[in-house]
């Protein structure tokens, strides 16, 4: 079974610490001996604020808990989806203001798939699981919005392999580019615009078989591993035809904040968790 190794997508969850009323802290110096530590007793007020912070960071700790064990959504029972599900709606019905727009500028960046329950992606993770010969490993969602108001683009990046001819994990990028704009607060409509493969990174065994590490690489293996590195090949899914839109759909961004994203395909495509990643591409 080619599935991604459950290292490549594990999140380390750590409660976030409860709001207390006080405090103890032991001081003493660095040679000196235990009997010498002196204790200091803080007593602290938690604002309100505090309070509502403490408890926002516990329900997304509850939600990421929840889809820690279903690989990404793949593996999940009806108890598991009904939990998920109940997290998800406490965490939206948390939001301090659901009719606010959406920031663009904390939206814009990486974010890395931790759950989702829409079935395209699904199947990518289902036939990495069944198949030998194909690996699926990190799912990204790539906005790119820094410093505009009405919408930007997005990019769904799947890192992909084939096992002894590509890297593991990230032997490809499959690349879903879109163009968004905000139709209302908290909706974006999205066009498609290009589907590409690049990216290619050959395993070393495919490597020493182009150019065998014994004998002296030539210009042309040279040209044909270089060739391989810059391959991409792309498809416009976009509409040439005047007054007919491209192939797109409604996302509702339901949460969203600086280190996590949740987003739900209107018309039953599924909900998406996400959670902030290192910038890709």
């Amino acid at each position: 079974m080619a599935s991604l190794p459950s290292s490549a997508t594990a999140t380390t969850l750590f409660r976030p610490p409860s709001t207390s009323s006080s405090s103890s802290t032991f001081f003493s110096h660095p040679h000196s001996s235990s009997k010498n530590r002196i204790r200091c007793s803080t007593t602290s007020f938690t604002s309100p604020q505090l309070k509502k912070e403490s408890e926002l960071e516990n329900k997304k700790y509850d939600l990421l808990k929840a889809v820690q064990d279903t690989q990404r959504g793949l593996v999940t029972s009806p108890s598991q989806r009904s939990e998920i599900e109940e997290s998800l709606v406490d965490l939206e019905s948390f939001e301090v203001d659901g009719n606010e727009a959406i920031d663009l500028g904390i939206l814009d960046g990486t974010w890395r798939l931790q759950y989702t329950s829409a079935s395209d992606v699904l199947s990518l993770l289902d036939a990495s699981a069944r198949f030998p010969f194909f690996q699926v490993g990190q799912i990204f969602q790539k906005f790119e919005c820094k410093g505009q108001d009405d919408g930007g683009y997005i990019r769904n990046v799947v890192r992909w392999s084939i096992p002894s001819l590509l890297e593991e994990n990230e032997g490809a990028t499959l690349l879903v580019s879109a163009k968004f704009s905000l139709v209302s607060r908290r909706n974006i409509y999205l066009q498609f615009e290009e589907i590409a493969v690049q990216n290619i990174n050959i395993s070393e065994e495919l490597q020493a078989l182009i150019a065998p590490a014994l004998l002296p690489r030539s210009f042309l293996t040279l040209q044909i591993l270089q060739a391989i590195r810059t391959f991409k090949a792309q498809v416009s899914v976009s509409s040439t035809s005047p007054g007919r839109r491209s192939v797109g759909g409604l996302y509702y961004l339901s949460y969203l904040d600086r280190n996590m994203l949740v987003g739900r395909a209107v018309g039953g495509g599924g909900v998406f968790v996400f959670t902030r990643a290192q910038n890709i591409l």
